[in-house]
């Protein structure tokens, strides 16, 4: 230890007594290797204290009071500056020196908390939204759905209603998801992104769709390709998520949901850019709805040269197609909003 080895030689008298009741008597006080060694003048030992143990019973006072321990009687008074510096920068360093369980366990809950939080944080929330939603009966998914769409519409304005505008929607619904999955569609005059999923197997569309184009495909090919989205991702899930904790707790446990929620949500979703897809996936579901991917993909990018890999994997490709809709069923839907 630097501290005791630089003090190793440093001798000074002090008067020094076994028990309270026993007169003071002077003694020599040196430092050995890791101990204060008391000695009488004649040389012979009086007391070896152990200087880990040592401690100091008056702190900034002078003359300086040790003891061997807190419960000790033995007591050792030394007016010796240089001595009582020596002890004090020796039981300091030693003191520097020992485990400090304390601290461990200080530093260790305080790890804990900080996990615990890091885990509210980040963990808690997705881990409660989940459960919510593989929790959510189909009544309240067509429920919410229901309730983001009216407020859609005090918003954008009423959708498209045509009697055979909506005949021709549900065939082209049912021609492109099947007959188990199909989804209601509505279609509203102008719509920003040209669709998006509602909860309990809603599809908003814009009417651009129809009216833009020429053929059924390229409507399909948007509904396909919202179709995946839908999958990929629960829009019950993306809604609870940008609601907050707050919502999805009191949907879990009262089943209700505040009304600025929905309103907030359905601002969200009509000026929502759509993500991108990968082309894999998005060829699997129009191979499976035995739709050409061409029109689509042209519709999309003119010059092709950005969906160049859904024109080449084309599924029907040297393939009869099969008609998406009838002429007259198409012409209607094309007509939905001026009927």
């Amino acid at each position: 230890m630097t501290a005791l080895d630089e003090y190793r030689r440093l001798e000074a008298l002090g008067l020094w007594r076994e028990r309270a009741e026993d007169q003071r008597r002077e003694v020599v006080v040196s430092l050995g290797d890791a101990t204060l060694v008391m000695s009488a003048p004649s040389g012979e030992a009086v007391g070896h204290w152990s200087l880990p143990a040592v401690e100091r019973r008056n702190p900034g006072k002078s003359p300086a009071l040790f003891a061997p321990s807190s419960d000790s009687e033995e007591e050792l008074e030394i007016a010796d500056a240089e001595m009582v510096a020596a002890i004090e920068r020796i039981r300091t360093a030693i003191a520097r020196s020992r485990p400090r369980p304390g601290r461990l366990r200080l530093v260790l809950a305080a790890g804990v908390i900080a996990a615990i939080a890091l885990l509210g944080l980040f963990w808690l929330p997705g881990a409660l939204t989940r459960q919510t939603v593989s929790l959510l009966p189909d009544a309240k998914r067509v429920e919410i759905g229901e309730d983001l769409l009216t407020e859609m519409i005090t918003i954008a304005g009423r959708p498209c209603g045509g009697q055979g505008g909506r005949t021709a929607l549900m065939r082209l619904s049912v021609r492109t998801f099947g007959t188990e999955d199909a989804p209601r569609l509505i279609l509203f005059p102008s719509l920003i992104p040209e669709t998006t999923s509602l909860p309990g197997n809603f599809i908003v569309t814009s009417a651009s769709l129809a009216e833009d184009y020429e053929t059924p495909e390229v409507f399909a090919g948007y509904l396909l390709a919202e179709g995946l989205r839908r999958d990929l991702r629960d829009p019950v899930e993306i809604f609870l998520t940008e609601a907050g904790l707050g919502v999805t707790f009191r949907l879990l446990t009262t089943g209700a949901i505040p009304e600025d929620a929905i309103h907030a949500h359905a601002a969200r979703l009509l000026s929502r850019g759509v993500s991108a897809l990968p082309d894999d996936a998005l060829i699997d579901r129009f191979a499976t709805a035995r739709i050409s991917t061409q029109p689509y993909a042209f519709a999309r990018d003119v010059s092709g040269e950005s969906v160049l890999g859904l024109i080449e994997a084309d599924p029907m490709r040297g393939q009869a197609n099969e008609p998406v809709l009838s002429d007259a069923d198409w012409v209607s839907l094309q007509e939905i909003c001026s009927s």
